[in-house]
């Protein structure tokens, strides 16, 4: 006798199914990617409210924009760029000095054990210019390779590597300086 197999039941992406309108579905991206947005912000400010209202930005911008949206990594590429312009751009306009980013550990940076050495760090890199700043962030927080880096923020993959390099040499002197 033969087993009868039920089909295995292919259901639509999230993506797929937020841009036919299921508002349940794009709750799931929401749940998805908040906290990579969240974090990119608070990384860049440092300020929980500030960072909680730019991520509730992005995700309206990317409501009025889910048609244009093509698949999952089109989605993480799109939110980790809207955002880090986003971050840069209302820096800019602003123009207030952002919160030293306390309580936070950038992920590709080894744990020190001494942790004034550790806030240190952080406030120098809150010091750094925006785009630099947005380009250490992406680096080793979200351990993006230039090559990502510069389509996120558009720019030249040698530029994004130029802004890096500057980020770190002005870091390696500054904590030389307070050593």
């Amino acid at each position: 006798m033969t087993a009868i197999v039920p089909e295995a039941i292919d259901f639509p992406a999230p993506l797929t199914r937020a841009q036919a309108g299921d508002h349940d579905a794009f709750a799931e991206i929401i749940e998805q990617h908040e906290d990579m947005v969240y974090s990119l912000a608070y990384h860049f400010f440092g300020d929980r409210s500030r960072s909680e209202e730019l991520a509730q930005d992005v995700f309206l911008q990317l409501y009025r924009n889910l048609g244009t949206i093509e698949s999952d990594s089109h989605l993480l590429f799109w939110l980790r760029q809207v955002t880090t312009r986003r971050c840069i751009d209302l820096a800019r306009r602003s123009r207030l000095k952002a919160v030293p980013l306390e309580d936070v550990e950038l992920r590709a940076v080894e744990k020190h054990a001494d942790p004034l050495l550790d806030r240190r760090l952080k406030q120098l890199v809150e010091e750094l210019p925006e785009v630099q700043k947005a380009v250490v962030t992406l680096r080793y927080q979200e351990d993006l390779d230039p090559s990502e880096i510069c389509r996120i923020v558009g720019m030249p993959v040698n530029t994004v590597k130029s802004h890096l390099h500057r980020a770190l040499q002005s870091l390696r002197r500054k904590l030389e300086k307070h050593s």
